[in-house]
């Protein structure tokens, strides 16, 4: 247990940041924790996202009002990536997939992106976009791998 930089980290993997570290690059280039849920709170909103064993962040969930709808998003995380189908919405031959899911599409720039959806259909992580599928398809590999991380907060 201590602080460092500003930045508490307890005997349960808990992350305390300061304010000052409020975007996703600068959470990915200062954050020492690698494959875990990283907290963050702006103001009265609330998210998280998940990072990779090497450090990148993979997933991004929605705002949230309070942080046990936050907890309740990662637990959904944790419950459906690893049940979960692909659906490739960029490929006309695909079959239907039935939640939960990982939805595979292209942003308006053509880049390709995934979701998880529970099985309600309610979106609870968003990638980045990748240039190629195949980058896309590791990333939901990257999720499924990582979904039982430990909880940061911010």
């Amino acid at each position: 247990e201590g602080i460092l930089g500003g930045i508490k980290l307890d005997k349960n993997r808990i992350l305390v940041c300061t304010t000052e570290m409020n975007t996703e690059k600068e959470i990915q280039r200062d954050m020492f924790i690698e494959d875990s849920y990283i907290v963050i709170k702006k103001g009265k909103k609330i998210h998280f996202v998940l990072k990779a064993n090497n450090g990148q962040i993979i997933g991004t969930s929605e705002s949230y009002e309070s942080e046990k709808a936050c907890t309740a998003g990662i637990a959904s995380v944790i419950k459906n990536a690893p049940v979960a189908k692909i659906s490739d919405t960029t490929d006309e031959n695909a079959g239907k997939v039935s939640n939960p899911k990982f939805e595979i599409y292209k942003d308006k720039k053509g880049d390709f992106r995934f979701r998880l959806l529970a099985k309600n259909g309610e979106n609870i992580l968003s990638s980045e976009g990748y240039t190629a599928k195949t980058g896309c398809k590791k990333g939901i590999d990257s999720v499924i791998k990582n979904a039982d991380s430990p909880t940061v907060e911010e």
